[in-house]
């Protein structure tokens, strides 16, 4: 049975990620799981950047468990920490490897040039199109996307812990990214099956297009009060 903050009977457990990236998004979802002892693996093609990222956390991180990997595959999670729609491709290209996987989907799906709009149907997400490519096999789960990098590297915003927005069809899945947010000290919120990502890229771009309007510098978090 859920409780507000996500799900009960949540145990503590060393988990390994897979990143896909070396950006913004990729070393702030890394800096939480070594901030839980959890093992990452960075893959990306420019091994340049994978390793400049591996070592600037290493360097940050005493003992942090963190190398460079060759691809997405066997992992309790793989995060594709990339635009959309590279990471749709990412996917696509790895759908065998991810068979009986869990892929996290990070991404807001916004049209860059206008600034203006989503540029995913409006009755689909960037994660159900990468649901679509990747095939019936893998566990897709939406989470992440609402939190700007700076305060998700923190893991608090304002003096409070972030909420870590999830959707998706499998229980299971949803139930062990909960258990990566909790590990961190964020609070997993469970919103319901995948399709609810629609209403999460849409109440992230809102978001992100008011940034510069209220001056609010990506330092901002979405939070669920009751």
């Amino acid at each position: 049975m859920r409780t507000p903050h996500g799900f009960e009977g949540q145990e503590k457990r060393v988990m390994l990620l897979n990143i896909a990236g070396s950006g913004n998004m990729a070393r702030a979802i890394a800096a939480r799981a070594a901030f839980g002892d959890h093992q990452v693996r960075i893959i990306n093609p420019h091994l340049e950047s994978a390793r400049d990222l591996v070592t600037d956390l290493r360097q940050r991180f005493s003992g942090f468990d963190i190398g460079v990997g060759e691809q997405l595959g066997p992992a309790d999670l793989n995060v594709i920490a990339v635009h959309y729609p590279t990471g749709k491709q990412v996917v696509q290209e790895a759908r065998d490897r991810l068979a009986d996987q869990i892929v996290v989907d990070i991404s807001n799906p916004v049209d860059m040039g206008s600034f203006d709009s989503l540029v995913v149907p409006a009755d689909s997400s960037a994660a159900e199109q990468i649901q679509q490519v990747a095939g019936p096999a893998v566990r897709v789960v939406k989470a992440f996307n609402t939190i700007f990098a700076d305060l998700l590297e923190a893991g608090e915003g304002g003096g409070e812990p972030l909420d870590v927005l999830i959707a998706g069809d499998d229980e299971s899945a949803k139930m062990m990214v909960s258990q990566f947010a909790s590990s961190t000290d964020m609070r997993p919120l469970d919103v319901g099956p995948l399709r609810r990502a629609r209403e999460l890229e849409a109440f992230e771009f809102l978001h992100m297009t008011m940034q510069q309007r209220l001056g609010l510098n990506q330092q901002s978090a979405i939070k669920i009060l009751s």
